[in-house]
């Protein structure tokens, strides 16, 4: 479990305004935790050297890349070989969970978010 008094940075990559906008009320509820959003894949990685992060949260299907995508660029550039990501999908598919968690993503959260479980998960997240 995390430590409340460390502050953890999660840079979100969503394109959705309205999920965006819960991810930030879960946040604002969650000491500790400070959130940065990125609208699609190209701005997450622009984001991603400057913020340093210790969590990516990747929505599956960005406007301008597919999360598997945006994984393996990230995972191309040894500064962020080894960052934290989740993936987050409305897609519940056995095969693409499958795809998702065999490309590198360390867990896949299905939407619509289930704020309770969201805290939980993040709070039960192995993170450095």
């Amino acid at each position: 479990m995390s430590d409340l008094t460390t502050s953890r940075l999660v840079l979100y990559v969503e394109d959705d305004r309205i999920n965006i906008v819960l991810m930030e009320e879960v946040f604002r509820r969650m000491p500790g935790w400070q959130l940065e959003c990125a609208e699609d894949g190209s701005q997450a990685l622009h984001m991603l050297t400057e913020l340093q992060p210790d969590l990516l949260l990747v929505d599956m299907n960005l406007p301008d890349m597919s999360g598997l995508d945006l994984l393996a660029q990230l995972r191309r550039d040894p500064r962020h070989s080894e960052l934290a990501c989740v993936a987050l999908s409305a897609d519940a598919l056995p095969e693409q969970v499958q795809a998702a968690l065999q490309a590198g993503f360390k867990e896949y959260w299905l939407k619509p978010i289930d704020v309770p479980q969201l805290t939980r998960a993040l709070q039960s997240l192995d993170i450095a």
